[in-house]
């Protein structure tokens, strides 16, 4: 069994996708939040009820100090397989009892309907080992998603989905995010106001939806600094990767940018 720094995960059958793709930027000097990589089976020993395995973390994972806990199956993150949106991600947990509940979750989101219904369309086992990576929570201002080609048209440019804080009420569709086009050379072509009247955010002791001052409802979440960070970020990530295909999510705290997941863009 295994818990290793998240900068020390290189093998994707026991640490999973996300975790190697996030050591991967770790260990190139990416702005990822820091944290732990689980393998397959120390989460399969959490489920059993074993938490003596997250003694690693118990300087880390205190109760003042939240985590997000995100599913990191193996074939996750993949050339061929996002499994985007099909597991759990937990935010908000404080301390390792809080910790192994929220394993013990996203575990249990690999074996629900969805998750199933997702693996039989790609001809996947009818069980994927899940391993979870455990990171710093970052207290987002803004936070959303960033395709380096255009989901619909194929183009070569930067398309941009972001709202006022967490990236959760992106990815769930809470709201309807700002959406953004940017051109390779770094230019805004484009820009659709959303309406972000709610926001995820940490409120000291859990995350928690949020109603947004009216003013900011209707103003743009990403101003040219940001847009020249992410512009930035994504060129860092095709000499990181070796590839210009990039499906990432951000979040921005203080006016730095986090990279909070990387995924290659797939067709599923």
């Amino acid at each position: 069994m295994s818990v290793v720094a998240l900068k020390e995960a290189t093998d994707p059958g026991t640490f999973g996708g996300k975790a190697v793709q996030l050591g991967t930027a770790l260990r190139a000097g990416l702005p990822v939040p820091d944290g732990f990589a689980l393998s397959c089976d120390t989460v399969e020993a959490i489920v059993s009820g074993d938490t003596d395995v997250l003694v690693p973390l118990l300087g880390a994972c205190t109760q003042d100090r939240p985590h997000a806990v995100r599913s990191s199956a193996v074939g996750e993150d993949s050339d061929t397989a996002s499994f985007a949106g099909t597991h759990l991600s937990v935010l908000g947990a404080c301390g390792v009892q809080e910790v192994a509940e929220a394993v013990r979750n996203v575990h249990a989101s690999g074996l629900d309907a969805g998750a199933g219904a997702y693996r039989a369309r790609l001809g996947l086992d009818e069980m994927t080992p899940m391993a979870v990576v455990v990171q710093e929570q970052i207290d987002a201002d803004v936070a959303g998603v960033l395709f380096t080609r255009n989901p619909v048209t194929g183009a070569a440019e930067l398309v941009i989905e972001a709202s006022w804080g967490l990236g959760e009420a992106v990815v769930s569709g809470l709201v309807t995010p700002d959406h953004y086009v940017v051109d390779q050379a770094g230019e805004l072509r484009g820009l659709v106001l959303g309406e972000k009247d709610l926001a995820i955010r940490w409120t000291g002791q859990e995350t928690s939806e949020v109603a947004v001052p009216d003013h900011l409802i209707a103003e743009p979440c990403l101003g040219t600094a940001e847009l020249a960070a992410l512009h930035d970020l994504a060129t860092a990530c095709d000499t990181v990767y070796g590839s210009a295909e990039h499906d990432i999510e951000f979040a921005f705290t203080a006016g730095r940018v986090f990279l909070l997941q990387r995924r290659p863009i797939t067709r599923a």
